[in-house]
């Protein structure tokens, strides 16, 4: 029969609890519990797993942002796009008409944040229209 030594340990108060909850959830007591976090933790292979777990989520990250650099470039050219062809196309306005230019730039505008609103909260995004709009490139 295996012996096993008492030793006292003082816990975050916020962690003993959860410590309390996962014994009660498996059924066992909170020295098993702690006993084999302690194991784990010392465990030769666990830095291993760890390292793979990091190793994976950093890959993860790393597609993630590769993904949202694409989106921002896409973003970016369209902007610079739509600038360019506003001013390039928008005639410069008399003063008389200047005011009403203002009212209904300003009714458009609200319009504009509605929409985008909306879209924001539906999750309707423009990337990703874009994607299924655009027909890829033909090989040949």
């Amino acid at each position: 029969m295996q012996t096993k030594t008492r030793m006292n340990v003082y816990f975050d108060p916020d962690l003993l609890k959860k410590v309390e909850a996962l014994a009660l959830r498996r059924d066992i007591s909170k020295s098993a519990v702690i006993e084999a976090a302690v194991a784990s933790f010392l465990s030769a292979d666990a830095s291993e797993r760890l390292e793979a777990v990091f190793a994976r989520r950093m890959d993860r990250i790393g597609r993630q942002i590769d993904g949202l650099d694409e989106d921002l470039a896409i973003v970016g050219e369209t902007l610079s796009l739509f600038i360019r062809f506003w001013l390039t196309i928008t005639p410069p306005l008399p003063d008389s008409a200047q005011v009403s230019a203002r009212a209904k730039g300003a009714e458009r505008f609200e319009n504009f944040l509605q929409t985008l609103g909306r879209r924001l909260a539906t999750g309707d995004r423009f990337l990703k229209e874009l994607s299924r709009d655009v027909e890829p490139p033909r090989e040949g």
